[in-house]
């Protein structure tokens, strides 16, 4: 079993010794489901991406921004949200950690 907010410390810590300012890891990865925690300095971002099928972030700890042509949505921590089915990023507007869930087909 995985303690989240001890997951959300080091990924952080780790984040802000990173020279990019990121840090992650994968805590499960069964077929389709994929789950990770992503620690993210403030200003930093996760380019555009493709979407998954499925995915929603829910925010840790601090505050992002996903970015989508649809528009861009601030999300604070303990709010859970469903991320858009098209290319999207994800910019860090403080110090801040994620667990991204994602189902792949």
């Amino acid at each position: 079993m995985d303690d989240l907010d001890v997951l959300a410390d080091e990924h952080l810590a780790a984040a802000r010794a990173d020279p990019h300012g990121r840090s992650a890891h994968l805590l499960l990865r069964r077929r389709p489901l994929r789950q990770a925690v992503i620690a993210l300095t403030g200003g930093t971002a996760l380019d555009e991406h493709n979407a998954p099928p499925a995915a929603s972030l829910q925010v840790l700890r601090g505050a992002v921004r996903v970015t989508a042509g649809s528009g861009d949505v601030d999300l604070a921590a303990g709010v859970l949200h469903p991320l858009p089915q098209e290319r999207h990023g994800v910019l860090a507007l403080e110090d801040a950690v994620v667990l991204l869930t994602a189902v792949n087909d």
